[in-house]
């Protein structure tokens, strides 16, 4: 089945490593109906993850696979993938998984995995984000929702949503208000991923039918 037509609701599988901030914006979506899509299980690499307990506590099925248990990433994948598909995700979603994907991943489910990084992409890709942002005195910052390449932070940008910095804030304060951003423009790229609105095709997202140049970009400021 493809997206663009979809005959049930989406099914997602949600990856993390932490706290599950993210998770719990989509969980709470769920609960107020603003969300089409069935959480169908929450998959960890590390058993003391909080964000387990909140799935947990939602019902929600669980699977921890350690990647300390293997000898290299595309092993760890795999196991991830086979425990993944016992459940038929249609969508992936990276909620603070703290593991670079594979190739073999990335391609197996090319076109269903979105990802959350805590930058206005292009600029800011990997780790320090916001201490980045304050270094280089910049006037704005958010994050964006984008779909999951072979390129590190690199795949088709979806969602964007942008505040401005504040005179001397520190990183522990900017971080807290992206992250109030994020609970809103994750669960928001991922309706329109169970709607059929938004699609991967040759390289490009794709929402209504029109490529993205540009991320949609919301100001929350």
């Amino acid at each position: 089945m493809t997206r663009d037509q979809p005959d049930r609701r989406c099914r997602a599988a949600i990856l993390i490593s932490g706290s599950g901030t993210n998770l719990q914006s989509f969980v709470d979506r769920s609960r107020a109906d603003q969300l089409d899509v069935d959480i169908v299980k929450v998959l960890s690499n590390r058993p003391e993850a909080y964000g387990l307990s909140r799935a947990r506590a939602a019902g929600i099925a669980t699977a921890c696979v350690e990647h300390q248990d293997f000898s290299d990433r595309e092993s760890f994948d795999r196991a991830v993938a086979a425990t993944l598909d016992e459940n038929e995700p249609d969508l992936i979603v990276l909620a603070g998984f703290m593991r670079i994907l594979s190739p073999w991943f990335v391609r197996r489910y090319e076109g269903k995995i979105l990802n959350i990084h805590p930058a206005l992409l292009p600029k800011y890709p990997g780790l320090d984000t916001h201490a980045r942002v304050l270094e280089a005195g910049d006037s704005r910052h958010g994050s964006t929702v984008h779909f999951v390449t072979d390129e590190l932070d690199g795949g088709p940008r979806i969602l964007a949503g942008r505040i401005a910095v504040r005179p001397n804030e520190s990183p522990a304060e900017l971080q807290a208000r992206v992250q109030a951003v994020e609970h809103q423009i994750y669960p928001q790229a991922a309706q329109w991923f169970a709607a059929g609105r938004l699609r991967f095709h040759t390289g490009a997202a794709l929402l209504d039918g029109s490529e993205l140049t540009e991320p949609v970009v919301i100001d929350y400021d």
